[in-house]
């Protein structure tokens, strides 16, 4: 199970799409059920699926309006007895306006308009790794973290004043010269991995990933040539 975003949505859809190449006659089943999609394959008795979470945390509906949860993860009841869960979160914790899917932060017993969002990311995986602890059984279930993706929205942060962000990029950063330096939320990740108990894998592709500029569907991403895709990446994953 992928569990997290639009980018494990990718991971998702790219994993499906490799085992249905690798037996393209098998029977196969795909069915949606809210934010919880199964990918199936009844001979093989092997599902595929990706719950889409966001924040790993709860968002839920008051009076006083929607609450991100930093304390909360009544969601992970969907998470049990999967034998593989791979995690990922970080994509959203930035977004503002119309874009922000809650309007409060609720920490404990205190409502918050808002507050740091990286000091906001770091108490939500602490909620995730307790979770990990609470509830994994390392001898039925491996627990995957996705590193940090990048997104290359500003050319400038890469140093290249000709451009605007990712569209028409075909090459990636020469990694000699470009050290950009740690991702901040990336050092949040390794923080929090380190602290749990259970077997946790950290997939850090972080770094390599800042390199490929080249690697997004830009202005193929959002239904063609709507805006600028310089967030997600190719089906197949990050070019080689």
């Amino acid at each position: 199970m992928f569990v997290g975003d639009s980018l494990s949505l990718n991971q998702w859809q790219s994993l499906t799409c490799m085992l249905h190449t690798a037996d393209p006659l098998a029977q196969y089943k795909s069915v949606r059920l809210g934010d919880l999609s199964i990918f199936s394959f009844p001979e093989y008795d092997v599902k595929v699926l990706f719950s889409r979470n966001a924040f790993l945390v709860d968002i839920i509906n008051t009076s006083t309006g929607r609450v991100l949860q930093l304390d909360s993860i009544q969601g992970g009841r969907l998470w049990m007895n999967i034998n593989v869960l791979i995690f990922n979160t970080w994509h959203w914790w930035l977004h503002t306006g119309r874009k922000q899917p809650w309007d409060w932060i609720q920490d404990g017993d205190i409502l918050y308009k808002d507050m740091d969002r990286l000091f906001a990311y770091e108490k939500a995986l602490n909620t995730w790794a307790k979770w990990v602890d609470t509830n994994v059984d390392p001898t039925k279930t491996r627990v995957f973290f996705q590193g940090v993706s990048p997104d290359h929205n500003n050319a400038s942060s890469w140093g290249d004043l000709s451009a605007k962000n990712c569209g028409g990029q075909a090459k990636a950063l020469d990694g000699l010269s470009f050290r950009p330096g740690p991702h901040p939320a990336e050092l949040v990740v390794e923080k929090v991995v380190r602290s749990i108990a259970k077997p946790v894998s950290l997939l850090n592709v972080t770094a390599l990933s800042r390199l490929r500029k080249d690697g997004h569907p830009s202005v193929y991403g959002h239904g063609g040539h709507r805006d600028m895709d310089c967030s997600h990446w190719g089906l197949g994953g990050v070019p080689g």
